[in-house]
């Protein structure tokens, strides 16, 4: 993402750019930490529910969690040089837990702070799917929401003219486990098979770039962006 790129809608600013400009501007503080935690938030819910909380508990917790982040200015304290955004949510999360109590969500529910939205029942429907450690299930829901962020801006730029072809035929080949085969999707959209090859390749190629720009924006050294790749692609098994 560009340092030019929009700060809202659907691709919220989650770099470490955005954090610092926080941590130099009080009034900006919050409003960054609910973008961050807006994009974040499964992660989190997976982790915490498999710690063994019930879905109510798990979504009092983590937006009680969202508040304390808040009230203890969490980001004047993040430095980038010092580690990975993923491992600061984690680790935050887990002293919350060690630490909370039944009455703290009612309390936090009145503090007048807007809750980020969840969509537990969404969330929910997927937990089966995750592995039963809560620090696995968190990297695997981190690389998910990573891979989802980068197919969605891949979509935009299809949308957008700046990539030329049918994004449909992208998501017909992209984390499915039965596409189609290429000989009936090259008729039906006018192109030769080896034409539909290079086509995906090409789509494939920048997937690949915009995956790890968005890793590039939560770690701190950007030469890290390999390395995390590589975790986030253990992540997912």
């Amino acid at each position: 993402m560009s340092e030019g790129a929009p700060t809202g809608g659907l691709f919220p600013r989650t770099r470490w750019t955005l954090i610092r400009s926080a941590q130099v501007d009080p009034a900006a503080r919050a409003n960054a930490l609910k973008e961050l935690l807006a994009v974040y938030w499964r992660p989190l819910y997976v982790f915490v529910r498999r710690k063994g909380l019930s879905p109510e508990e798990t979504e009092d917790a983590v937006q009680e969690l969202v508040v304390l982040l808040l009230e203890r200015d969490f980001l004047q304290r993040l430095d980038p040089e010092r580690g990975k955004l993923r491992s600061f949510l984690m680790t935050a999360a887990s002293n919350h837990l060690a630490n909370r109590y039944e009455k703290a969500s009612a309390a936090k529910r009145g503090s007048g702070i807007a809750a980020v939205p969840i969509d537990a029942p969404g969330i929910e429907s997927k937990l089966a799917e995750h592995p039963a450690d809560a620090e696995r299930a968190f990297q695997q829901e981190w690389a998910a929401t990573l891979l989802e962020r980068a197919l969605a801006r891949l979509k935009a730029e299809f949308a957008a003219g700046e990539r030329k072809g049918p994004f449909e035929v992208v998501a017909q080949y992209f984390g499915t486990d039965d596409p189609p085969p290429y000989r009936d999707t090259a008729a039906k959209h006018k192109m030769t098979v080896p034409g539909l090859k290079a086509f995906l390749h090409r789509a494939r190629l920048r997937f690949r770039e915009l995956v790890k720009e968005e890793i590039a924006e939560t770690v701190g050294d950007p030469a890290q962006a390999e390395e995390e790749l590589a975790e986030l692609l253990r992540g997912l098994g």
